[in-house]
């Protein structure tokens, strides 16, 4: 089994430790445009090799692409255009506008959509983790418009990496990681510009900031690569949220605003329901 990974950074990068350290893949060979992310997954022992796009598809019997989703797009349907029997999937954050795209082409059996619920805030080969994907899940869309083959190839790949398998249409997906992630990232990033502008004062931010402070920002260290497309490609979906993630935020501040304690517990003891959820 030859597994080719496109994109050797924290996802692709923890992919390829545990698929060859479980023996999923026999070798593993990667596709990666910057050079020193190239020689640092060589180097690190990521993948056995890094080659050529072309010799990627036509040596490996999987191929993860592993890149940023506006990347992703234009990938997709170039490699299928290049595959035989091979299965291709991705690992995007967001499904629909691929599955768009790719729903016509001749090869669509050999793709498989697919997101594994895994990540940290770093980015780059040197992110990778053994382990990363334990326990998460690992999302498959719109099976029914793949092969079966190929779709078991997959779930025996995220089996090895011991994840949950979970089923679900594109559009569904993307509404749902709107809620979970996407809008997690936004907050991230609008607390931690939110405090550069008025903490002018760096000591003070590394001195005084706790365990919560630090726990809520540190999504804000996210790759602007990565994350600017998602909220693009996800449009619709993130701009709902938004909304009603403003609209608690105004809420917030009209009870602070009015010396109202009550309806500030209110708010909070609503909020901490999601401990049902959430432990």
């Amino acid at each position: 089994m030859q597994v080719g990974i496109i994109g050797i950074g924290l996802i692709g990068g923890s992919m390829a430790i545990d698929l060859k350290k479980r023996g999923f893949a026999d070798r593993i060979v990667g596709v990666e445009n910057n050079h020193l992310h190239a020689a640092a997954a060589v180097e690190i022992g990521l993948v056995d090799e890094v080659v050529s796009l072309d010799e990627c598809v036509a040596q490996s019997d999987i191929i993860v692409v592993a890149t940023p989703v506006n990347v992703a797009i234009r990938l997709i349907p170039e490699i299928l255009d290049k595959v035989d029997t091979q299965i291709v999937t991705d690992v995007c954050s967001t499904k629909e506008k691929i599955n768009e795209i790719v729903h016509y082409h001749p090869k669509r059996k050999n793709f498989v959509a697919s997101h594994p619920m895994a990540g940290t805030e770093y980015s780059g080969p040197w992110a990778a983790l053994p382990g990363l994907f334990d326990g998460r899940a690992g999302i498959i869309c719109n099976a029914e418009d793949s092969d079966l083959r190929a779709v078991e190839m997959i779930k025996k790949m995220y089996d090895c990496l011991n994840m949950r398998i979970i089923f679900m249409r594109a559009a569904h997906h993307d509404v749902h990681t709107a809620y979970v992630s996407h809008i997690s990232h936004i907050t991230s990033f609008a607390l931690a510009l939110t405090v550069l502008e008025k903490e002018k004062n760096e000591k003070n931010i590394f001195d005084l900031a706790s365990g919560g402070f630090s726990s809520t920002v540190r999504l804000a260290k996210s790759n602007a690569d990565m994350w600017a497309p998602i909220f693009s490609q996800n449009k619709e979906n993130v701009l709902t949220v938004l909304d009603t993630y403003i609209e608690k935020l105004q809420e917030f501040k009209k009870h602070i605003a009015e010396y109202d304690e009550n309806g500030v517990k209110e708010l909070i003891h609503n909020a901490n329901k999601i401990k049902r959820i959430i432990r």
